[in-house]
């Protein structure tokens, strides 16, 4: 059963739950929300920077840097759904900048 399925049922049977199964159930179902959103972002990504014919290389090769972005920024609220609390936020970096 999934995380959705556990928690509606422990909502609707009517009895107490202790605080250590409450704290699992929503952090399954966290964990699964978190996977569900990046694997349909991912999935949307995929065909919007895909090569088109009339792509040149350089638009290729930025569409390319932009989908490699979104998929690190994806990977991240993968983590920060698997486990928030040990979750540390990436340096920011302005990649127009040169040192």
């Amino acid at each position: 059963m999934n995380a959705y399925g556990k928690v509606y049922d422990a909502l609707t049977d009517g009895r107490p739950r202790p605080r250590a199964e409450v704290v699992q159930l929503l952090a399954d179902l966290r964990r699964e929300y978190g996977q569900e959103l990046a694997d349909a972002v991912e999935k949307d990504l995929d065909g919007q920077y895909r090569r088109a014919d009339t792509d040149t290389n350089a638009e290729f090769r930025r569409k390319r840097q932009k989908y490699g972005i979104a998929m690190r920024t994806l990977a991240l609220v993968r983590e920060f759904a698997s486990n928030p609390r040990s979750f540390t936020t990436p340096a920011q970096r302005d990649p127009r900048s040169t040192p």
